[in-house]
C-alpha cells in the first residue's frame, strides 16, 4: 500500500503499445473494485542495460 493517491502502483513490461492496450481493457480495468487506473508511459530511456527486476 502506498500513501497519497494510488492504491497500488504495478509495474507493467509490454511487448508494444497494443499489448499494454490489450492488458488494460481486458484484465486491469475488469478487476473487482477498481474504480480508476492512471498509466504512465515511458517515452525514452535515460540509462540503458539495466537488467529487470523479475
Amino acid at each position: 500500500r502506498l500513501f497519497g493517491d494510488p492504491d497500488y502502483l504495478l509495474r507493467v513490461v509490454a511487448r508494444d503499445l497494443t499489448d499494454f492496450q490489450r492488458l488494460y481493457d481486458e484484465q486491469l480495468s475488469t478487476l473487482p473494485g477498481v474504480q480508476r487506473l492512471t498509466s504512465t508511459l515511458v517515452m525514452k530511456s535515460v540509462v540503458e542495460g539495466r537488467p529487470l527486476p523479475l
